[in-house]
């Protein structure tokens, strides 16, 4: 897969998910229940509906609300090898293409869902394609969940050694919202905004699975030499021998969900 390289994000510098795969898959499976289930109460993930889930990676958002039939699409060929070995079993397919280049039928989905992945769409490309394919009144999901450096020294601390060895890094540093925005110019011409949805929850992690969740950052291993991802990986691991064995890290979920006019 080409490098994704966008000017406005990391200062141009590329970035390769499918080079995380592996760890990506061992350490980035963390959303919680309530998250799941604050989808299923705004109607997304529902039994019988068919849910197209952009930028899926390796599949966690399918394999874990998985009472719907679901398609995943991702623009790496690793992340979705990953995916499919992981949903052995499940009612999933996976496809490799840019979100910006589904091509489905009209109205075959219920609702979409990107989670964690739409700031590197282009909106103008891929919102008519979602109006396309969307059965009249499906929902479009827009998710994030994001841990908050500014009230936890542990995020700090793991931030400070990315930016060390990625000084480019534009990924850290986040703070907490106090709301989601109301409508965005860009929604109206085809989509209405449903529901605003923002909470904070503490997430449990151990030293490994910290440590796995920062290697997976964009910053790391999707876009470091393997020198640098071998440095940042030997002081990282020795911080985390500074921490409990078990801690928590607050994050904040943010879901902006638009309905199809």
């Amino acid at each position: 897969m080409p490098d994704i390289n966008l000017a406005t994000i990391d200062h141009g510098k590329a970035f390769d998910w499918g080079r995380t795969s592996a760890d990506y898959a061992k350490y980035r499976d963390i959303y919680p229940a309530s998250f799941y289930a604050k989808l299923r109460e705004i109607g997304i993930g529902l039994p019988g509906q068919h849910v197209l889930d952009l930028g899926t990676g390796t599949g966690v958002l399918p394999r874990n609300l998985g009472s719907a039939r679901f398609t995943g699409t991702d623009i790496s060929p690793e992340q979705i090898s990953m995916a499919q070995r992981l949903s052995q079993g499940l009612n999933v397919e996976y496809l490799v293409t840019p979100a910006e280049e589904i091509d489905f039928p009209a109205d075959s989905f219920d609702a979409v869902t990107a989670v964690q992945c739409f700031h590197y769409m282009d909106k103008a490309a891929l919102l008519p394609r979602l109006h396309h394919v969307l059965k009249p009144g499906g929902l479009f999901a827009i998710c994030s969940m994001i841990f908050l450096p500014q009230e936890c020294d542990i995020t700090r601390g793991s931030e400070a050694l990315v930016l060390k060895y990625n000084p480019t890094w534009t990924g850290g540093n986040f703070a907490r919202r106090d709301e989601l925005p109301e409508a965005p110019e860009w929604v109206k011409p085809l989509f209405e905004v449903k529901h605003r949805v923002l909470y904070c929850e503490g997430i449990p992690f151990t030293r490994e699975s910290w440590h796995g969740r920062m290697l997976t950052c964009r910053g790391v291993e999707a876009s470091l030499s393997g020198e640098d991802i071998a440095a940042f990986t030997q002081e990282h691991w020795a911080y985390m021998q500074t921490l409990p064995k078990q801690f928590t890290v607050k994050h904040q979920v943010a879901m902006f969900v638009l309905g199809k006019k």
